[in-house]
């Protein structure tokens, strides 16, 4: 087996699923996570040589998971759970040099009371189907105190749609075209945006058990040290751009977008989007003698999911 090469290993958990109950009195908070844990680092012999000494037990990994969720006082900010988490692993095993770990947010929104409007407690609604992506890479191949992370944060299954305010003509013509030019369309799609903070430097922890993580002091706005507010602000851009913009293309719009979600975060260096077009095709009724088919007058439509275009980019800071 002379010809063969172990070039790359990596392994973890996935899908430990995480439900946490901040408390504060009769005033709760609530958060929703689907984490994922994958490690680096000298566990060769683990694959090599049938050596199991080197591995620390998924189930291990799990259950250091479920600690940090009781313990960690940032278990409300995706980013910061996932990197004090990341942290407190490669900081604790020698011999582990990197940690990936993934984040799933599914959205959990307070009730407000229709008496009054007022919210309620601890009661809650789950308002969308929409979830926050955040990945994290704890880099500390270079020595324990100096450790170092990458973090790319983001949306999925974000389904959106607008009944106007969507043309799309002006495109190339020849013998394969037979898509029809129209100016005002139903434009939907499942938004799957994602954005990259610069790296940045972690304090290594001090205690012995390895379990501290420090959050900077002034840190500026709109970077990792603000992820909570840069998710808001990122929703809303999606958001109001989607609605309000008078749409030439899904590309228009979509640079739109990103342009910005960088301006207002000065931390973020690039934006991806995903938007794979859902189509609503005019139902044709020239069987009945009835127009259903040119803009103005089309209001019955098909819902069509596959085929389906398939629109990308990423802008980034100059």
């Amino acid at each position: 087996m002379s010809e063969s090469v172990l070039t790359s290993a990596r392994y973890g958990k996935d899908l430990i699923r995480v439900f946490r109950v901040v408390r504060d009195g009769e005033f709760h908070q609530v958060v929703e996570y689907n984490v994922t844990v994958l490690l680096e680092g000298d566990i060769e012999p683990s694959y090599m040589a049938a050596d199991n000494s080197v591995v620390i037990a998924t189930d291990s990994m799990k259950n250091i998971t479920y600690y940090l969720a009781k313990i960690s006082p940032h278990i409300l900010s995706p980013e910061r759970f996932a990197l004090h988490l990341g942290t407190h692993i490669v900081s604790k095993y020698a011999h582990i040099h990197r940690a990936f770990i993934t984040l799933e947010k599914l959205r959990w929104s307070r009730i407000a009371l229709s008496a009054n409007d007022h919210p309620h407690p601890h009661s809650f609604v789950r308002d969308g189907n929409d979830k926050q992506i955040v990945e994290v890479e704890i880099d500390a191949s270079t020595g324990k105190d100096k450790l170092s992370a990458k973090v790319t944060s983001g949306i999925t299954d974000l389904l959106v749609l607008k009944s106007s305010g969507s043309a799309f003509h002006g495109y190339i013509h020849d013998e394969y075209t037979t898509l029809p030019e129209v100016n005002d369309r139903v434009l939907s799609t499942s938004v799957d945006l994602s954005y990259t903070f610069a790296p940045l430097s972690l304090s290594s922890p001090t205690d012995g058990k390895k379990l501290d993580f420090t959050v900077p002091e002034g840190f500026a706005l709109g970077g990792v040290w603000d992820a909570v507010n840069v998710a808001t602000r990122a929703r809303n851009a999606t958001l109001d751009i989607f609605a309000l913009d008078a749409s030439a293309s899904v590309q228009a719009t979509l640079f739109k977008m990103g342009q910005r979600v960088i301006a207002e975060n000065a931390g973020v260096e690039s934006v991806t989007y995903k938007l794979p077009n859902r189509h609503y095709i005019p139902v044709d009724m020239k069987y009945i003698g009835m127009d259903n088919s040119t803009p103005a007058n089309a209001e019955v439509f098909v819902p069509v999911s596959a085929p389906s275009g398939l629109i990308s980019a990423t802008i980034s800071r100059k």
